[in-house]
């Protein structure tokens, strides 16, 4: 039996207990919510890790996106930002591999993550398709399931699938004129190989499928945005609600198909219309898992879309958002280096704890309120053990140190905490 089915049975496993006391939250609790389809637990029955929880009540979870192109292909670099991406604290992996040995680097990816894995199965069938058959419109429904299995077959805990990407969708992206009409490259596959065969997309057409493959693994499928807007301009438009509607009703199959589903959602989005995003989402879902690419909030952020993304995403994560997908400082630009990784992970955390605290999530704040106390006692180890990134922290502190050790370079012997502190005793 599958989470949703056990769930909805009354049956609460070991794994549902750790997670919700993890989360704060009663195993009948949770229980409950993965039944009714607003949390779930991504763990396919190969892949054996920690379970972790993305959805209602539990805190905002982030996903650091890897993965060779044919332009860099090193399994031993992808390994170094998986051990980076794990140690700064993104709760799941995504391998976005369209290069070289991407079973070999799947199956070892599986092998290591002690976090949750995820796939755009796409990816592989369409870089199959072109190199054996000259084109990825090439590529058989057939190629492109047998593909999913397989990932499905190693353990890969959530999968990527573009199925509201339907040609009612493709008609209303003819209609409606966007400046960018898909940024999205699994969608921009499925478009070419619909458009060339004059077919439906199979991923809709044979969502049963899909589903029969999801249930015996117990995987999680991420209906994911094919249509989302990839500038401002386009957010929030009818092409992208189109696909958000057959999305909902694809949510309401998998769950009483007894399958977990997460939604994705935009893109490039105003930072006004961001939480009308995830509200359209929560409402038309019905309260599934909302998995966000960002969002960025502006298009001009190059080299520095780790920033654009985290503001998107506190204010997305804030409204209700259960799972943000961190962006690095090379978006737009080249494949990210390990050192954009670590940063985008970093950002994001701090975007997705920002959430925590205004969506009022238990415990979110103690680690602030400790920071808080560490800084009035001027106590500088316990500063740097709180934050994010410890081994910055105390490489600029020593940069530039101060005369007196227990002030910073900036303010020293003006230190407006001891000049306080100081002030307030001698009063006493």
């Amino acid at each position: 039996m599958t989470r949703i089915e056990l769930a909805k049975k009354g049956i609460i496993t070991d794994e549902v207990k750790l997670v919700a006391s993890d989360e704060g939250l009663t195993p009948e609790q949770l229980s409950g919510d993965i039944a009714s389809g607003v949390s779930v637990i991504p763990i396919n029955i190969n892949h054996k890790i920690k379970p972790m929880g993305i959805g209602k009540n539990m805190r905002t979870k982030i996903n650091a996106n890897i993965g060779t192109s044919k332009d860099r292909i090193s399994v031993d670099d992808e390994m170094e930002k998986l051990k980076v991406l794990v140690k700064y604290g993104a709760d799941a992996v995504m391998d976005l591999s369209t290069g070289g040995p991407i079973k070999e680097l799947r199956k070892t990816m599986l092998t290591k993550s002690p976090v949750a894995v995820g796939t755009v199965p796409i990816y592989e069938a369409a870089v199959h398709a072109a190199e054996k058959k000259g084109a990825i419109a090439k590529m058989t429904a057939d190629d492109l399931f047998k593909v999913i299995e397989e990932h499905a077959g190693e353990g890969v805990d959530f999968i990527t699938v573009h199925s509201g990407l339907t040609m009612r969708a493709v008609e209303r992206l003819k209609k409606e004129g966007r400046i960018l009409d898909i940024v999205s490259r699994g969608g921009s596959f499925l478009l070419e190989w619909m458009i060339y065969n004059q077919k439906e997309n199979p991923l809709y057409e044979q969502f049963d499928r899909l589903l029969e493959i999801a249930y015996k693994y117990d995987m999680t499928l991420s209906l994911g945005d094919g249509m989302r807007p990839g500038c401002l301009a386009d957010a929030t438009d009818r092409t992208q609600i189109e696909e958000l509607l057959t999305l909902g009703e694809l949510r309401d199959l998998a769950v009483e198909r007894n399958i977990q589903v997460i939604i994705e959602g935009p893109g490039h989005v105003p930072l006004n219309q961001v939480e009308l995003n995830v509200r359209l989402e929560k409402e038309i879902c019905k309260g599934a898992p909302f998995y966000v690419l960002g969002p960025l909030v502006t298009d001009i952020g190059m080299g520095y879309d780790h920033i654009t993304a985290a503001i998107g995403g506190a204010a997305a994560g804030a409204a209700g958002a259960d799972f943000l997908c961190y962006v690095t400082p090379s978006e737009h630009i080249r494949l990210p280096a390990i050192e954009d990784v670590k940063e985008g992970v970093i950002v994001s955390k701090l975007a997705a704890h920002a959430a925590d605290i205004a969506k009022g999530i238990k415990g979110a704040m103690e680690k602030d309120i400790q920071m808080a106390k560490c800084r009035k006692a001027l106590d500088w180890n316990g500063q740097i053990a709180l934050s994010l990134n410890p081994e910055k922290v105390k490489a600029w502190r020593a940069e530039i140190p101060p005369t007196e050790s227990e002030v910073c370079s900036m303010c020293g012997e003006f230190c407006a905490i001891r000049t306080v502190e100081r002030a307030l005793k001698k009063k006493s």
